[in-house]
């Protein structure tokens, strides 16, 4: 190297150096932080971001102002508020350099989360060119979180705040953006909606593998994830010998004019799959914490229904992980029952679907958690039902209930308890809400079983808040199920015009049990 080489390359050096420091020393902010954002009322804030280590760093917000020192990894964070709603407002942080922040409000910040149902933007929803003009609602903001897997919590995600306009509506999440419409009309206060959601996922890749590693129960979900991994260089190098064979056979039926052959599919490399395990909460959850939210609300399970009876404990443990990991103790936590779906069958049976929405339904038991059923309005031929708004709405009534102490009805029906009397099984029902409802000519999709554990088609009828189930071909009857199918009939309402939920009151095993 000549010596003008050698003076070139140092100069270039000690520039790559003089820049990784300056940009090493910026104070930075998470994207989730920025214009336009919407900050949680009521609740003490956490604010955060990166520094040189040992850096003071302030932030003021109106005439609040917190400072905090960079610890050895550079990671900064702050406390601010209590914040009553309103705005907007302007932040500004200030370290070795200032970064000022427009736009802001202070109201309600909902995350959206779940697979297809809670992702099915706007504009595939019902009516939609309508929605979509009609969505000028500058007091809502929208946060995409972009689909990513990763292998650890991550830091920071990509994407921004927006203002909910109809230029930045129709890509968001159809049941967020409702649910949240909704709620700003309501309670009259900026609304928040962060969507994180991605088609097809299963409920273990939006837990943390702590949760996972800690349940026995759930570890088969690892050991099965394990497996993949170890056998994906063999299912690579088999594909890779498919591929050749199928490329010859396709010359050969192309120069005979024949019909070539399906090309084969390569295997999905686990590491990078939405399926791995905590991929997506590492890359899509972990993220957005711990920024101040008000609730959850998820729209999940299509994926987890072969699993249907371990769902009850992953869910379950979902919510919690997110709770624990928020640190916020137990925000709401909302839920959409898996909606009617597929062909509807003669006789009554067992169900992937229901059993899905059964172990939802058992989530109830923790606190500060509610559903909003979609078991009437979804679709036999379609997976993703475009009626999204009276899902949001539907939501937004259990959010004013459990999350604002707001005294309305928010649940249709559900099942308490049972007395047998003679020939007949009574049922009686809690959030009657003003009595029970039969929409149709009669009530259907009730069932009923002897000793023999066959159920039938059964005769079913209001009698003041309970109902009476029978059959002549049951005389001794011991147990009762109701819209216990993918796509039962549904048939019972309260006066709220909410529908109840799917019930049995036998805990027989079903179809998934002991699948893991």
């Amino acid at each position: 190297m000549s010596p003008r080489s050698r003076c070139l390359a140092k100069v270039f050096a000690c520039a790559l150096l003089l820049c990784g420091a300056l940009l090493h020393a910026e104070v930075k902010l998470p994207s989730v932080i920025g214009d336009n954002m919407v900050l949680q009322r009521g609740i003490k804030l956490a604010l955060w971001g990166t520094a040189d280590a040992g850096e003071e760093v302030s932030v003021t917000l109106g005439d609040q102002k917190a400072t905090a020192k960079a610890g050895d990894d550079g990671k900064w964070k702050v406390q601010i508020g209590p914040l009553a709603a309103g705005g907007p407002f302007e932040m500004k942080v200030v370290g070795k350099n200032t970064i000022e922040l427009k736009n802001i409000l202070v109201g309600e910040v909902w995350v959206c989360s779940g697979q297809s149902n809670m992702q099915m933007a706007v504009s595939s929803c019902l009516n939609s060119k309508e929605e979509v003009a009609a969505a000028d609602f500058p007091k809502i903001r929208l946060f995409t979180v972009p689909n990513t897997v990763a292998d650890a919590p991550q830091a920071d995600c990509k994407g921004r705040w927006v203002e909910c306009s109809p230029k930045t509506v129709g890509g968001f999440s159809a049941v967020g953006y409702f649910f949240g419409r909704e709620l700003q009309k309501v309670l009259d206060v900026p609304v928040g909606l962060i969507n994180t959601s991605w088609g097809g996922t299963p409920a273990e890749s939006w837990t943390s593998k702590p949760t996972l590693e800690s349940d026995p129960d759930l570890k088969p979900i690892l050991d099965r994830f394990a497996k993949g991994v170890q056998d994906y260089p063999q299912a690579k190098q088999n594909f890779e010998t498919q591929l050749a064979k199928w490329k010859e056979t396709a010359e050969k039926a192309k120069a005979e004019g024949k019909s070539v052959p399906k090309k084969p599919n390569p295997p999905q490399d686990p590491a990078t799959s939405s399926w791995k395990p905590s991929g997506l909460y590492n890359a899509m959850i972990a993220p957005l914490i711990p920024y101040g939210i008000g609730g959850a609300i998820w729209y999940q399970g299509e994926s987890n229904a072969d699993r249907a009876y371990q769902y009850r404990k992953l869910f379950a443990a979902m919510i919690q992980d997110w709770r624990r990991n928020w640190g916020q103790g137990d925000f709401p936590f909302l839920w959409v029952q898996l909606a009617n779906f597929m062909g509807r069958r003669a006789q009554p049976g067992d169900s992937n679907w229901a059993e899905l929405r059964e172990a939802q339904q058992t989530t109830l038991s923790l606190p500060k958690t509610g559903t909003g059923l979609a078991i009437d309005i979804g679709d036999a031929k379609d997976i993703h039902p475009k009626n999204k708004q009276e899902v949001g709405r539907r939501l937004a009534l259990a959010a004013q209930a459990i999350g604002y102490g707001k005294d309305i009805p928010y649940s249709g029906p559900v099942y308490d308890s049972m007395t047998v009397e003679g020939t007949a099984i009574r049922l009686k029902f809690k959030h009657v809400n003003g009595g029970l409802v039969c929409k149709g000519e009669k009530l259907a999709g009730f069932a009923v079983a002897g000793e023999d554990k066959k159920f039938v088609w059964a005769e079913a009828r209001i009698d003041g808040e309970t109902v009476v189930v029978s059959s002549p071909e049951v005389q001794k009857p011991v147990a009762v199920r109701y819209a216990w199918a993918d796509n039962p009939e549904v048939s019972l309402y309260n006066k709220a015009d909410l529908p109840a939920s799917p019930l049995r009151t036998d805990d027989w095993d079903g179809k998934t049990k002991g699948k893991l």
